[in-house]
């Protein structure tokens, strides 16, 4: 894992050289695509994605816009899809999230800084302790990571602001609709492998009678299928 100065080829990275490239990637693939949330792209700038791969190959390409490998048949999402996903659960700071698929911990970095809390699930194991793992070397300790299926969400703690889902279901489970607060928005990638679009669902109080949702189609996108019970749908 690269932390200081790290040799890859015949190139040394040093952490000066990391944050030169991240800090061209978020003006790059950022700034000049959209991304206009001021908290988001400082977040984006300050989280080294480098230190959530596992070879110092894939390091390599930290700060490419592209997915990339994490082991265990499943990927780190390209930094653009984080950005766009964050900006558009509009964040204030004072939501308490909940993440579906931690991965190797990257996006529940970001968000751990847009955010009061985040609970993350993360259904394979080596995943899940390499995600805790890269989370405590950061010192990031708002961001709690249970091992498990995340088709239940996590209600012990719900009902939560904000949710994010990181793999694809053809179809949200209820459970995490009803887990979703009032006000709240909720983001996913939903489709199959072929085609998945993220979208967006707001959940609006209404007084006197139960909450509606209200959904938006945003961009194309693709994730890995969401895994365990979430398959069936």
């Amino acid at each position: 894992m690269p932390t200081h100065a790290t040799m890859i080829g015949e190139e040394t990275f040093t952490e000066e050289k990391w944050t030169r490239l991240r800090m061209a990637a978020v003006a790059k693939q950022l700034v000049e695509r959209g991304i206009t949330d001021e908290r988001v792209l400082s977040a984006m700038r300050e989280v080294p994605r480098h230190l959530f791969l596992q070879s110092t190959t894939a390091a390599a390409l930290a700060y490419a816009d592209r997915p990339l490998p994490i082991g265990w048949n499943q990927t780190i999402s390209q930094p653009f899809v984080i950005a766009y996903a964050a900006q558009q659960l509009r964040l204030t700071g004072n939501e308490v999230l909940l993440e579906i698929g931690t991965g190797s911990g990257y996006q529940a970095a970001v968000l751990s800084r847009l955010v009061k809390e985040v609970f993350s699930i993360e259904i394979i194991p080596e995943l899940a302790a390499f995600a805790r793992d890269n989370l405590k070397r950061l010192n990031i300790k708002n961001v709690e990571v249970r091992e498990g299926d995340g088709y239940n969400g996590w209600l012990e703690n719900a009902p939560y602001e904000r949710i994010i889902l990181a793999a694809a279901p053809t179809k949200v489970p209820e459970e995490l609709f009803r887990e979703l607060a009032a006000p709240g928005v909720m983001i996913a990638p939903v489709g199959d492998t072929a085609k998945q679009r993220f979208t967006r669902w707001e959940k609006i109080p209404a007084p006197g009678k139960p909450a509606r949702l209200s959904k938006e189609e945003l961009i194309s996108v693709v994730f890995v299928p969401m895994t365990g019970k979430g398959a069936t749908l």
